[in-house]
């Protein structure tokens, strides 16, 4: 049977080895990585859509 000092330390050591884990950080620094890349995405889009838009008008009028 476990002394109740024991159980301490065991219970510390879990708890130290709980807050020393960085998957979880290293999983929310890739979302935001990913959601980064998306607004760039999106704002190139929004930006060069118009103006590729016009671009093929006029081509096919052109035509």
């Amino acid at each position: 049977m476990k002394t109740l000092g024991m159980q301490a330390l065991i219970l510390r050591w879990r708890a130290q080895q709980l807050f020393k884990s960085e998957e979880g950080a290293t999983a929310v620094e890739y979302g935001l990585l990913v959601a980064l890349i998306a607004a760039v995405i999106v704002v190139i889009v929004g930006t060069l859509g118009g103006q590729v838009n016009t671009a093929f008008t006029s081509i096919s009028s052109q035509l």
